[in-house]
């Protein structure tokens, strides 16, 4: 099994981490502390993956107006919270964006959208990216032992309640 995880998991977390990756970093991280994976490999594939990502969508709706609009359309309210976002933050958005969920695909197409700098963008996304993943890298790899500890003694319990967890902020955000 580790095995599978050293040779698959890296791959696992670059394409995770290209839409989104947040869950998929913690994952990383956890399984950095306990030896199966690298820390610094993990943030690096992790931060890089989300940048292009990034980077992807940005220039997708700059060159691609009408698919970004047609994609953009089925997530009413979430676009008008990006838009709110970039007006209130501006340029920081590029970074807030990366910890918000269910946003977190939107804001580069509305900002590809605009007239928007392509190099400011991918500017403030380099930073934002590498932010993103070191701090959320070295967090779940610090958390790694407390995670560890109460899986290995709460292996039944720990499943249901990460399931609520899931569930209960997905129905959330679903809402919004």
């Amino acid at each position: 099994m580790e095995q599978i995880i050293q040779d698959w998991g890296y791959i696992a977390l670059f394409l995770y981490s290209f839409g989104g990756g947040f869950v998929g970093l913690v994952a990383a991280g956890v399984l950095s502390y306990a030896g199966d994976l690298n820390i610094v490999v993990s943030i690096i594939v992790a931060g890089s993956s989300n940048f292009i990502g990034d980077q992807f969508l940005f220039y997708m709706a700059r060159t691609n107006k009408s698919y970004a609009n047609n994609i953009m359309k089925k997530y009413g309210r979430k676009v008008a919270l990006a838009h709110l976002l970039m007006r209130r933050y501006g340029s920081s958005v590029v970074f807030i964006q990366k910890y918000i969920y269910g946003i977190k695909t939107l804001i580069p197409l509305a900002m590809g959208l605009t007239k928007y700098s392509f190099r400011k963008f991918t500017i403030y996304n380099g930073f934002a990216a590498a932010a993103w993943a070191i701090v959320v890298g070295y967090i779940s790899y610090m958390m790694g032992e407390v995670v560890l500890t109460y899986a290995n003694e709460y292996k039944y319990y720990g499943v249901a309640v990460i399931l609520a967890i899931v569930f209960g902020v997905g129905y959330y955000f679903r809402k919004i």
